[in-house]
């Protein structure tokens, strides 16, 4: 499962945004898969929710981290790991490994600045521990991005982002916004729109399997009758005929 704890910057000096960003993260997750427990207030300015660990819930964990950096008014700790089950009404009730990841992780994004505050906690194995490292690192570089773009940027990429994909589309937002299908591919490519959405992706498939860390790393585990190295059935046949080597 995919947990989001998400912690308002600079609340002490702010008006309390937590009503505002719940309600537009209800819209943003409005008729989309993958909402587990429904985002809410768990204490102060902190709001949380959990997603689950398939591609859906991943694919809406990145889009939702990359709206809430784009406002630069919120650190995001993402924990993905096992939670404990039934899971609960609402999600400061919730207990597991993938709670406790996201506490760490929101504090270590509280470190970071506007628009890369952003951290990912995952297995603590070494593999796990890599696969985390590799997502934070992919969004907090699309959160570079995304904050280094212009008004004129924005203006494109909301409107292309609204379109259906397919051929023409970037000369009907070029007609919406009255300028030449030049000028619109050069907003396009200062963007770096199309080098978002190619990396979006990725992201998404080591998030999902991220979340299946956990599990492969109890499969390496040995069981408690089974030896930590395997026995060659060479070594294993001379022991029962009592001819090993002592």
């Amino acid at each position: 499962m995919i947990v989001l704890t998400i912690d308002q910057r600079g609340s002490t000096r702010a008006e309390d945004r937590v009503p505002e960003v719940l309600e537009r993260l209800g819209a943003w997750s409005h008729g989309r898969a993958g909402t587990a427990v429904p985002f809410a207030r768990t204490v102060g300015d902190e709001v949380q929710g959990v997603l689950d660990g398939s591609p859906d819930g991943a694919l809406l964990a990145v889009d939702l981290t990359l709206a809430l950096l784009r406002d630069q008014g919120w650190s995001v700790g993402i924990g993905v790991g096992p939670v404990e089950h039934p899971l609960p009404e609402v999600s400061r009730d919730g207990r597991g490994p993938a709670f406790y990841r996201a506490r760490d992780a929101v504090e270590r994004a509280k470190t970071r600045s506007r628009g890369t505050s952003v951290a990912v906690e995952g297995s603590a194995s070494a593999a796990g521990a890599k696969r985390a490292e590799e997502v934070e690192s992919l969004l907090r570089l699309l959160g570079a991005v995304r904050a280094r773009r212009s008004p004129r940027g924005w203006e494109a990429v909301d409107l292309l982002s609204g379109l259906d994909d397919r051929p023409g589309r970037q000369k009907i937002a070029a007609q919406s916004l009255a300028v030449s299908e030049q000028a619109m591919s050069q907003r396009v490519r200062a963007a770096l729109w199309q080098e978002e959405e190619a990396v979006r992706p990725l992201a998404v498939r080591l998030l999902t399997e991220l979340d299946g860390q956990d599990e492969l790393d109890g499969q390496d585990e040995p069981g408690p009758d089974e030896p930590d190295e395997p026995v060659h059935d060479d070594d294993a046949r001379d022991e029962l005929r009592g001819t090993g080597t002592p």
